[in-house]
């Protein structure tokens, strides 16, 4: 946990792309931006352990294909991947809509990597929803859709 949590930490710090620059890292939209990407991190290194503390317990997940998931069902879903690899996971834009203790973030992501052996792109549009609770953000909601090139 010690581990997970310093990398996700480490993630804070990294900078972010251009789209987000002109968000003050120390901000909470910053610090929403950041969890956002180191969501994308812990995916492409299917660590479980970094993904519980980033996701609540009643998270909604909603997957490209219409898959509906529970927390405990999404975890599985990114550790059982064995024939899927990422190779590199990033945000292409993003914005931050805050509302008190909530925030909603709404963005597109692009994932590359290997499945089955044959290399594969997906380019996705999100929506995601975080709340705030004794001063940490966790994510509660997600869904994502199919994006044109």
């Amino acid at each position: 946990m010690h581990k997970a949590f310093s990398f996700v930490l480490l993630l804070l710090m990294v900078p972010r792309f251009d789209a987000q620059r002109a968000v003050d890292p120390d901000s909470e939209q910053g610090r929403i931006l950041s969890l956002e990407n180191a969501w994308n991190q812990a995916v492409q290194q299917k660590d479980a352990t970094a993904l519980k503390i980033l996701l609540g317990p009643e998270l909604v997940y909603v997957d490209f294909d219409g898959k509906l998931m529970d927390k405990t069902e999404y975890l599985a879903s990114v550790q059982a991947q064995s024939l899927l690899h990422p190779g590199r996971i990033m945000n292409e834009t993003m914005k931050v809509y805050l509302f008190d203790a909530v925030a909603v973030v709404n963005g597109v992501y692009r994932e590359d990597g290997a499945k089955n052996g044959k290399p594969y792109v997906l380019r996705e549009r999100f929506t995601d929803t975080w709340i705030r609770r004794s001063g940490s953000w966790m994510c509660v909601a997600s869904q994502s859709t199919l994006a044109t090139q």
